[in-house]
């Protein structure tokens, strides 16, 4: 792509993601649906104006979500995040393991080979972390204890993901695995997490203070980015994920004194690139490749419906396996449901490496479209109920307070009753 075509690219990138981000937003919806709807009119289902598998595209699409991830854990409290961690845990695990069991059966049931289903399973298990903590940033609720065990299982996810896709890799190229093999994996992916908060937190106040005596103007946006940038570096060295490694980057330079300030410095430059990730998510989506009243691709349509059905079913089911403090588990599991780019890479995968066909192809890319697309409005109307019952109960707490007659004040307290079993 030359300078020119790349001009007009982002000129339809961010024509797109302002205009149907507004429409979006107008009729109650997050801007972020908007944004990939609009990447649907203007990429390979609609106008072509972009292809969003031209490589310059996607390396600004994964700065976008790499930017992304920073800033959600530049507004992440640490502290919080780990309170909630058992509970993250169970999501992650059961949200990992009953889809893929599911997308196993329905391959299974289906009739086709072992290999082939395990690379369904696998496809369903991955959370996208960024459309997610999108959309409880848009709606001002990152700081919940809801959204804190979503963000929290949903980097666990990740994390599972590519283990998954690590050892699945290795059994497409005719490696033998080995249950050592398979622990060093899953140490690798972990302890990097770890030893990243660890000696990041440790570095991280040294940073700041060294950036306090530059006088270099922005000096301390060029080092904040220059963190996150290396640890993500780090973090895919080590055979994680470029987000996690922004995220744990975000995490650690909240905690510093200088977080706000960062997060300010940072909040307008990341904003010119996250929308042309969401937009370009919207632009790959291949609307013909699954016409239900074309006879060849009838059946792919179908099994896509299904694998749906299951990626659905089972990360709402992972919801309800958070503890500890009183959630709405229904939150948390509908926060788990948007597939992303992980789910597409396994399928990819499996069609370089022969074992799944362009159709099974594209109905995995169905259930990643639809998974993606139906969270952000069952979210919103989730939360908005969420917050009109808390007001609810807010004005019964004031009505009880202010009635002096023991009778009437009953009839009050009742108010809370109800407003609870709705």
């Amino acid at each position: 792509m030359g300078i020119s075509e790349l001009l007009i690219a982002l000129l339809a990138i961010f024509a797109a993601a302002k205009l149907f981000g507004e429409l979006a937003e107008r009729i109650g919806q997050p801007a972020v649906l908007g944004e990939m709807v609009g990447g649907i009119v203007i990429g390979v289902s609609g106008l072509h104006l972009i292809d969003a598998h031209d490589p310059l595209l996607h390396v600004l699409a994964e700065l976008g979500v790499i930017l992304l991830l920073f800033l959600i854990g530049l507004e992440t409290d640490l502290n919080r995040l780990l309170s909630v961690g058992g509970a993250s845990g169970a999501v992650a695990t059961v949200g990992v393991l009953l889809p893929f069991a599911a997308g196993y059966g329905v391959g299974a049931w289906l009739g086709y080979p072992t290999t082939v289903s395990v690379f369904l399973g696998a496809a369903l298990t991955a959370t996208s972390v960024g459309i997610t903590a999108r959309v409880l940033s848009d709606l001002g609720h990152l700081k919940s204890d809801e959204s804190q065990v979503i963000l929290g299982a949903a980097v666990i996810d990740d994390i599972l993901g590519l283990v998954l896709l690590s050892v699945i890799s290795a059994v497409a190229a005719g490696e033998k695995l080995t249950a050592l093999g398979v622990t060093k994996i899953f140490a690798i992916a972990f302890g990097f997490v770890a030893l990243a908060v660890i000696v990041g937190s440790m570095l991280a106040p040294r940073l700041i203070a060294l950036v306090a005596r530059v006088r270099v103007g922005k000096a301390l946006f060029f080092a904040s980015i220059m963190f996150a940038f290396g640890l993500a570096y780090l973090a895919d060295l080590a055979g994680s994920a470029l987000i996690i490694g922004a995220f744990a980057a975000g995490l650690i330079l909240a905690k510093t004194d200088r977080g706000r300030d960062i997060e300010h410095e940072v909040y307008d430059v990341a904003q010119f690139f996250i929308p042309i990730f969401f937009v370009s998510v919207g632009a790959a989506v291949d609307l013909k490749a699954l016409n239900p009243f074309n006879a060849d691709t009838r059946q792919f349509f179908i099994i896509g419906i299904l694998l749906t059905l299951v990626a659905i079913v089972g990360k709402l089911l992972a919801g309800y396996a958070a503890f500890g403090r009183p959630m709405r588990k229904l939150v948390i599991g509908v926060g788990m449901v948007p597939r992303g780019e992980v789910g597409l890479i396994f399928a990819q995968l499996g069609l370089s490496a022969g074992l799944l066909s362009t159709g099974l192809y594209s109905s995995v890319a169905m259930m990643v479209m639809i998974t993606t697309f139906v969270a952000p409005p069952a979210l919103r109307a989730l939360l908005a109920k969420q917050a009109s019952e808390d007001a609810e109960s807010a004005l019964c707490d004031v009505v009880t307070e202010s009635i002096a007659d023991d009778d009437e004040r009953r009839e009050g307290e009742g108010c809370h009753e109800k407003t609870a079993v709705r």
